[in-house]
């Protein structure tokens, strides 16, 4: 009889509001704003106006990143306070317990965790962290100096198809192929319909109505995380 190699099996979480019960990119900088350069608080109405340009598809998501960033966080940030700042963050994120009693028992089953979120890597890896992820698959931002963050996307953002994308090559990037993979995926977020499509066990967790209504239609497994 030949041997059967055993599947590699991955479980890929989404972050906002799958993970954590609130999006965490404002309260990222409004927080670190509030501890660093507490005058940049007065630019919240700016930040304001940018989102409803983006509501009204005058920017994309992106570029509201972006403005964000650089209207609250300044332009460049030194590694240290970054890290500093992502550290401070990730102590007071709340997240639901059903995720984390799942995280615990796909480790406990034998799947290698990840994180695959369009929240920007500089603060989701301590995040990812503290929760025991094994890798992070996230928007990243320009380089400044020393290792600092620059106010910029570098590359795609990790969002909708994109995401599947940039798990696609990281997969590649671990020499992972796809027929040698089991892949369960998580996400409360009809934009990760590409992904859920793909994942051999998605589930829709916590889902807004567009992705509710999409999970019955093709039957993938919904699950509702309360706190």
């Amino acid at each position: 009889m030949d041997d059967v190699t055993p599947p590699i099996k991955l479980a890929i979480y989404d972050m906002d509001k799958t993970i954590t019960v609130q999006a965490t990119w404002t309260g990222f900088v409004i927080r670190s704003a509030g501890r660093q350069a507490p005058w940049r608080l007065a630019l919240l109405p700016l930040v304001g106006l940018a989102t409803a340009a983006y509501g009204t598809k005058l920017i994309s998501r992106g570029r509201l990143k972006v403005v964000t960033q650089n209207l609250l966080l300044g332009r460049t940030m030194s590694a240290a306070a970054i890290a500093a700042a992502a550290e401070r963050f990730a102590e007071h994120v709340v997240l639901f317990e059903g995720a984390q009693a799942r995280i615990v028992a796909d480790r406990a089953a034998g799947y290698r965790l990840v994180m695959a979120t369009a929240s920007y890597r500089f603060y989701v890896s301590a995040i990812a962290g503290r929760l025991g992820f094994d890798a992070v698959i996230a928007t990243q931002s320009r380089a400044g100096r020393d290792g600092g963050v620059r106010a910029g996307i570098d590359g795609e953002n990790c969002y909708g198809p994109a995401k599947l994308a940039m798990i696609e090559a990281w997969m590649a990037e671990q020499g992972i192929a796809r027929e040698q993979a089991h892949v369960r995926f998580y996400s409360d977020h009809v934009s990760d319909a590409p992904t859920l499509a793909w994942a051999d066990e998605p589930f829709a967790v916590n889902p807004h109505p567009p992705l509710r209504a999409l999970a019955a239609l093709k039957g993938w497994t919904i699950l509702d995380w309360e706190n």
